[in-house]
């Protein structure tokens, strides 16, 4: 499944060139020219990072930056900063605003995409443990294991792809046809009553490990994944 980027840069020029090479990275990306354009896009397709231009149109990238650290949805959101301030003291105000790291301009599309990597890397072995620090379910995306504790979890194609989206991006909820398009697709044309199927078939795989009732159902709205506490190891 493609890491969802989006890339806030006022400059087009900048703007297609950071894009060709995340795109090209594998990336999905979003575009967005400015504050409010952002977060309109972010109210419909929450990304896996934010890439943030400083100087916008419409505000400053401080503030934006400020603002997501206080918003529930997106507080925990993976921040690069990226800004042709190069000062000490600017680095370290992003930083303590909130960016999780920081690019200074001009920089080359390798370091860009190595810093990205990095921390998306990160973020996912923060996201595979509880609050605790407690290895309780995890997921290999390179070996495709699952386990709960030190129980193994066997689980077919599908749901292995379901749990990694779900686990990717925990607490959000994912209608229907968002996760079918996530996990199966835009090309597949399934019923949405595929997902709840497939989402029963995980719960049952789970629950040796006692994980199944961490896969919630939000009535009306779909599904989310809420990370396991120590009742799960």
């Amino acid at each position: 499944m493609r890491r969802h980027i989006l890339l806030l840069d006022p400059a087009p020029a900048m703007q297609a060139l950071l894009l060709h090479n995340l795109e090209g990275a594998g990336y999905r990306v979003s575009c967005a020219l400015n504050a409010r354009g952002a977060q309109a896009l972010m109210a419909v397709d929450a990304p896996d990072l934010l890439l943030l231009e400083w100087e916008l149109p419409d505000a400053s990238g401080i503030t934006l930056l400020r603002q997501l650290r206080q918003d529930g949805a997106l507080c925990e959101l993976p921040i690069i900063m990226a800004s042709a301030r190069d000062s000490e003291h600017d680095k370290v105000l992003a930083l303590e605003s909130g960016a999780d790291d920081y690019l200074c301009k001009p920089f080359g599309p390798r370091e860009m995409l190595a810093r990205v990597h990095a921390l998306l890397r990160r973020r996912a072995r923060m996201l595979l443990r509880d609050a605790g620090g407690q290895a309780a379910l995890r997921l290999d995306p390179h070996t495709l294991r699952v386990t709960a504790g030190k129980v193994p979890i066997n689980l077919g194609r599908v749901e292995f792809k379901l749990l990694h989206f779900l686990m990717d991006h925990p607490g959000r909820v994912h209608s229907r046809a968002q996760l079918l398009d996530q996990v199966w697709g835009q090309a597949a044309y399934l019923d949405e009553r595929t997902v709840d199927a497939h989402v029963g078939r995980l719960r049952h795989a789970l629950q040796p490990g006692g994980c199944g009732h961490h896969i919630e159902t939000v009535r009306g709205s779909g599904y989310r994944y809420q990370a396991c506490d120590a009742a799960c190891a």
